[in-house]
C-alpha cells in the first residue's frame, strides 16, 4: 500500500512553519493548527449561541446551555457543591476534547487526539491539578489517601505501593483510553474506505454502508470519549477534595 494509501498516514505530523528555539523544535505543526481551530471553534459557538440571551432560547442557545447545564450537573453529582469552583476546568476540558474529536471528523482535517502525546497532555494536566487541589485542601493528611481504612497494619506494606502505583498510573489510563478509541475507529474507516476504491462500483457498496453505519459510531464515540475524559477528571477530584478511597 502506498504511504499515501496507509490508513495511518492520516495521523502524520507535518511542519507548517518550522521554527527552533535553542536547539528545540517548536515548529507550528498540522496539530497546532488544528488545535488552535478547536479552541476558536469552541469560542465562536459559544459567544455567538449565547449573543442574544434569549429568554425564549434557540437552538444554538439551548445547546450551549445544554452543555452548561450537563458538565455543571455532572460535578454537583459526582463532586458534591464544593465541585461549583472548578466548573470552569471540567467545561474546558469537555469543550476541547469534544471539539477536537468532532473536528476530526471533518474529511482532511487532523485528529488531535489521535495523538498519545496530546491526550496524555490532558491527562497530565488533570493529573497535576487534582494532586495540588488535594495537598492544598489538606495538607499533609492528603498522604492518608493512600492508606486503606479497616486494613490490618501488616499489609499496609504491600498494599500502600499498590495504592501509590495506581495513582500515578492515572495520567497514563485517561490518555491512553481516549488516545486508543480515536485512533482505531479512524484507522478503521480509513481501511473500508480504501475496500470502497479497491473494489469499485460493482462490490464497493458493502464496505460503503459500513463506513456509512460507522460515521454515526464514531460521532457517538467523539462524544463518549470527551464524557469519559470528563467524569472521570472529576471523580478524581472528588477523591482529592473528600479524600476518598
Amino acid at each position: 500500500m502506498a504511504e499515501g494509501q496507509s490508513p495511518l498516514a492520516q495521523f502524520e505530523i507535518k511542519r507548517l512553519v518550522e521554527l527552533n528555539a535553542g536547539g528545540v523544535d517548536v515548529s507550528f505543526t498540522n496539530s497546532s493548527l488544528f488545535m488552535i481551530i478547536a479552541v476558536a471553534a469552541i469560542t465562536l459557538f459559544l459567544t455567538w449561541s449565547m449573543r442574544g440571551r434569549a429568554m425564549v432560547p434557540g437552538r444554538m442557545q439551548s445547546l450551549a446551555e445544554l452543555s452548561y447545564e450537563f458538565i455543571a450537573n455532572m460535578l454537583k453529582e459526582n463532586v458534591g457543591s464544593e465541585g461549583r469552583k472548578y466548573f470552569p476546568f471540567i467545561f474546558s476540558i469537555f469543550m476541547f476534547v469534544l471539539f477536537c474529536n468532532l473536528i476530526g471528523m471533518i474529511p482532511y482535517s487532523f485528529t488531535v487526539t489521535s495523538h498519545i502525546i496530546v491526550t496524555f497532555g490532558l491527562a497530565a494536566l488533570v493529573f497535576v491539578t487534582v494532586t495540588l487541589v488535594g495537598i492544598f485542601r489538606h495538607g499533609f493528611k492528603f498522604l492518608s489517601f493512600f492508606v486503606p481504612s479497616g486494613v490490618p497494619a501488616v499489609l499496609l506494606v504491600i498494599l500502600i505501593p499498590i495504592e501509590v502505583i495506581s495513582y500515578f498510573v492515572r495520567p497514563i489510563s485517561l490518555s491512553v483510553r481516549l488516545f486508543a478509541n480515536m485512533l482505531a475507529g479512524h484507522t478503521l474507516m480509513k481501511v473500508f474506505g480504501a475496500f470502497v476504491i479497491a473494489l469499485s462500483w460493482w462490490g464497493g457498496w458493502l464496505p460503503l454502508a459500513f463506513i456509512s453505519a460507522l460515521t454515526g459510531l464514531e460521532f457517538l464515540v467523539a462524544f463518549l470519549q470527551a464524557y469519559v475524559f470528563a467524569i472521570l477528571s472529576c471523580l478524581y477530584l472528588n477523591d482529592a477534595v473528600h479524600l476518598h478511597h
